[in-house]
């Protein structure tokens, strides 16, 4: 399904953090980095590890990088936390689910009401049953 600007706006927000690999440790690191250890492995592309949670903080990072002439890699996945299949279902859209529910919320209020409607009118009610003990036999 096709995402909304909505949809968008909360996956960058609230879901999606970047990952920066470098060779070097930058000279200094923005606000809203954070370093990651990662285990001395032989034949290791990236030695250093950084996750920015917020698109500002990561664009500062890459600036200062490009600046020192660095090589880097970067990486934009989602986080691990326990609202994210809530927000950024995969392949599905939260708006749309949201305006179906509230369709079919208000679907169901009006059949519902036109059912105690049927079952209060006496007229009905007694056709209804006499219908079923027609049925019956």
């Amino acid at each position: 399904m096709q995402l909304t600007h909505f949809d968008r706006w909360l996956r960058e927000k609230f879901v999606y953090q970047t990952h920066i690999h470098t060779l070097r440790p930058p000279t200094s690191l923005p606000a809203g980095i954070r370093t990651v250890k990662q285990p001395e492995l032989p034949g290791q592309r990236y030695k250093y590890h950084y996750v920015a949670k917020t698109t500002k903080a990561a664009n500062a990072l890459i600036r200062q990088l490009r600046d020192n002439s660095q090589m880097y890699s970067t990486q934009i996945v989602d986080r691990d936390a326990w609202f994210v299949p809530l927000i950024a279902p995969k392949n599905k859209s939260l708006s749309w689910w949201i305006i179906s529910m509230v369709f079919l919320a208000i679907s169901v209020f009006y059949v519902l009401l036109y059912l105690k409607g049927l079952a209060e009118d006496p007229v009905f009610r007694q056709n209804f049953l006499d219908t079923i003990r027609i049925m019956k036999g």
